[in-house]
């Protein structure tokens, strides 16, 4: 059986203005995700939220082939992030949602409805 490699597996995410960044430099943060996991989207939208600049990798759909993941990571299940800033490593959409919002947030979380909206009666 012969194995097949996706050529297109990593992308980066680009802006117009990348003033802390020069031309050759990798962003900070790498991003392992699977298409279509709503897990992976949600760390995604937040990532695009904050504006920040980050590498995609995607990852084979089966779980036992995450071979990459499970050597950066130590698991084999998506989304992980790996942000070089800070020198953090980590899994589960809702850790990493968590880490996204007090490390680059202002104490709003964008990907959740407000629970202040509404008055008082």
């Amino acid at each position: 059986m012969t194995a097949i490699a996706a050529a297109d597996d990593t992308f980066t995410r680009s802006f117009a203005l990348q003033s802390s960044m020069s031309e050759t430099a990798e962003p900070p943060i790498t991003f392992y995700r699977l298409q279509g996991c709503p897990f992976c989207e949600r760390v995604a939208r937040l990532l695009n939220e904050y504006n920040l600049d980050y590498r995609s990798r995607f990852v084979e759909p089966m779980h036992s082939d995450r071979d990459v993941v499970k050597r950066v990571a130590g698991v084999r299940t998506v989304p992980v992030i790996v942000d070089e800033t800070t020198g953090v490593t980590m899994a589960e959409s809702e850790n990493i949602v968590g880490y996204l919002e007090t490390t680059y947030g202002d104490g709003d979380r964008p990907d959740e409805p407000s629970t202040t909206a509404g008055g008082a009666d």
